[in-house]
């Protein structure tokens, strides 16, 4: 088990994560209609900083996990780091151009790092199917964040093949896995284990 120190800074991380994450989608979705310069920005900003706090949360979890199955813990550790390594990389690329914009930017071309979100929802979906699978099985978690881990897996999977496969970004095979993913099942996965995280909790 970790320290209880860290326990409580993954906890906090987690939960800061998890507004972050639903600030990301307010500014994605919402603010970059009447406002696409100040929603590019602050989108930018905000999946920057998710991929970093998720990193510490992540790490909690694998050292709870590890007493379950140490290989496929440490598997799903190195795929959620990847992925939110690879958002923040993202969300750092985003940031630059919002803040100097490139004389000629070509939109069309995906992002060298994270093309259509490979790492950001693709990677990190798989990992978050063997969390929660792992979670079932040991690591003191609550069964429902695990139930909540297999939904969250799911929808990052269906929204980076959707924005492989279909690219129209108002596809409502899109739109809807993002609405439900950035507005409620995210937020509430990283803020429920936040406080499990902060509190010491175990079953």
């Amino acid at each position: 088990m970790p320290s209880k120190s860290f326990e409580r800074f993954a906890g906090l991380c987690a939960i800061l994560a998890g507004v972050v994450g639903f600030l990301y989608s307010v500014a994605f979705i919402v603010i970059s209609r009447p406002a696409p310069e100040l929603g590019g920005l602050l989108s930018a900003l905000f999946l920057l900083l998710g991929g970093l706090l998720s990193t510490a949360a992540l790490a909690a979890v694998y050292a709870r996990l590890r007493e379950a199955d140490a290989a496929f813990a440490l598997w799903a550790l190195l795929l959620g780091l990847v992925g939110a390594v690879g958002a923040a990389i993202h969300g750092g690329y985003d940031l630059s151009n919002a803040l100097h914009p490139p004389a000629t930017p070509n939109l069309d071309l995906p992002n060298a790092i994270d093309p259509r979100g490979l790492l950001t929802f693709g990677v990190a979906g798989i990992a978050m199917f063997v969390v929660a699978w792992l979670m079932g099985r040991g690591g003191g978690f609550p069964n429902g964040l695990g139930y909540l881990g297999y939904a969250l897996a799911v929808l990052l999977v269906v929204i980076y093949l959707g924005r492989l496969i279909v690219l129209q970004a108002t596809s409502p095979l899109i739109v809807a896995p993002a609405l439900l993913t950035g507005f409620i099942v995210n937020p509430a996965w990283y803020i429920w284990l936040g406080l499990v995280l902060w509190r010491g909790q175990s079953k």
